[in-house]
């Protein structure tokens, strides 16, 4: 009688990445928005953004422009009901779950929604909830999210968020984060907000370290804004003694192989070798790899898996990849030790049909 690895289709690396169950926790929703979506927006908007801007914005050279001009241009033309927000949310979660994501925390910029499209923030809140729960309804993924502090608005206008995320809470909006251009913006601008939000029992994170600013601002976001994670957080190569400290304390770093500003500045025979991800491994740091702007990034869930496949790390990396991205999720202590098992009995059998790890 034939054993079962013989009985069942070998996977090549890609499909194994494709199969293997992961989290998604560092993923903004305007970087998500497929080109059809976004030329349907544009469309019922006038097309006050043209078809030569959009194929634009989805054009991914050797040195790629970055994307916030991409998402600015939402909050200021496209999105302008409360049904926007609901088809990009269910949208990218019917992508991830096509590609083993179980479990996605995503973020999105109250700031620009309520400023600039005009849509409240319960209304917008209450639409991106109801694509969550429609998505675990049809397709089992799980989606919970993340409203992000802009850090080109004002300190005030953080503060002001959370107290939004106060008074409509939801079970399915876990925590904040901080993102858009860092420069000249460092995080000990937003300590009120981030304080409030502890207070109000939410989590924290914060994209620091990024656009290759210094890794002091890496520190603040973890010693003074008190995150649970941090998102990007390259430059922390620069202070050993403070990766290492985050390695005794178990910090996990959502990472993005994609990151667009390490693409325009390293050249690209260098690039998968010189790319800080690398370094920050050997530093012992905990990464977890995502997406950050899937579609105007050209990557899938599955692709940046396999980018990071090109920085030299191998398939039991790629399980304690998967095993961070556990520990980092924002999922109660049960739910996290339930799923480490499940998801390591899952990883281990797929991993029995790789026809080739090399």
């Amino acid at each position: 009688m034939s054993n079962l690895v013989d009985t069942v289709p070998a996977l090549t690396i890609e499909q194994f990445l494709r199969a293997m169950p992961k989290v998604e926790l560092h993923c903004h929703l305007f970087g998500t928005v497929r080109q059809a979506t976004f030329r349907a927006l544009a469309a019922k908007t006038g097309n006050v953004v043209t078809a030569e801007e959009i194929d634009a914005f989805y054009t991914r050279g050797d040195k790629p422009v970055g994307v916030l001009r991409v998402l600015r241009a939402l909050d200021a033309h496209l999105i302008v009901s409360p049904t926007d927000l609901y088809c990009l949310a269910y949208e990218y979660l019917e992508d991830a779950h096509g590609h083993g994501v179980r479990y996605a925390e995503f973020f999105w910029n109250p700031t620009g929604t309520v400023r600039v499209s005009g849509i409240r923030y319960e209304s917008a809140q209450d639409a991106i909830v109801a694509a969550i729960r429609d998505a675990q309804r049809d397709f089992g993924v799980i989606g919970r999210l993340i409203p992000s502090i802009d850090r080109e608005a004002s300190p005030a206008e953080a503060v002001q968020m959370v107290e939004w995320m106060k008074a409509y809470r939801a079970p399915e909006v876990i925590g904040i984060g901080i993102d858009y251009r860092e420069n000249d913006r460092p995080p000990e601008l937003f300590i009120d907000a981030y304080r409030a939000a502890r207070a109000a029992g939410f989590k924290c994170t914060a994209h620091a370290g990024e656009f290759g600013m210094p890794w002091m601002n890496v520190e603040t976001a973890i010693e003074q804004l008190q995150v649970d994670r941090v998102d990007h957080g390259y430059t922390i190569v620069d202070n050993p003694a403070l990766a290492q400290r985050c390695v005794e304390r178990g910090l996990v770093f959502t990472v993005v192989p994609t990151n667009s500003y390490y693409l325009r500045t390293l050249a690209p025979e260098r690039w998968a070798l010189d790319h800080p991800i690398r370094a920050m491994a050997k530093l012992g740091l905990k990464l977890h790899p995502n997406t950050d702007d899937p579609t105007l990034h050209h990557v899938t869930p599955t692709g940046a898996w396999m980018m990071m496949r090109e920085f030299g790390f191998g398939l039991d990396d790629m399980r304690g990849f998967m095993l961070n991205g556990l520990d980092a999720a924002w999922i109660d202590d049960s739910v996290r030790r339930d799923w480490r098992a499940q998801f390591a009995r899952e990883f281990d059998a797929l991993r029995a049909r790789v026809i080739d790890e090399s």
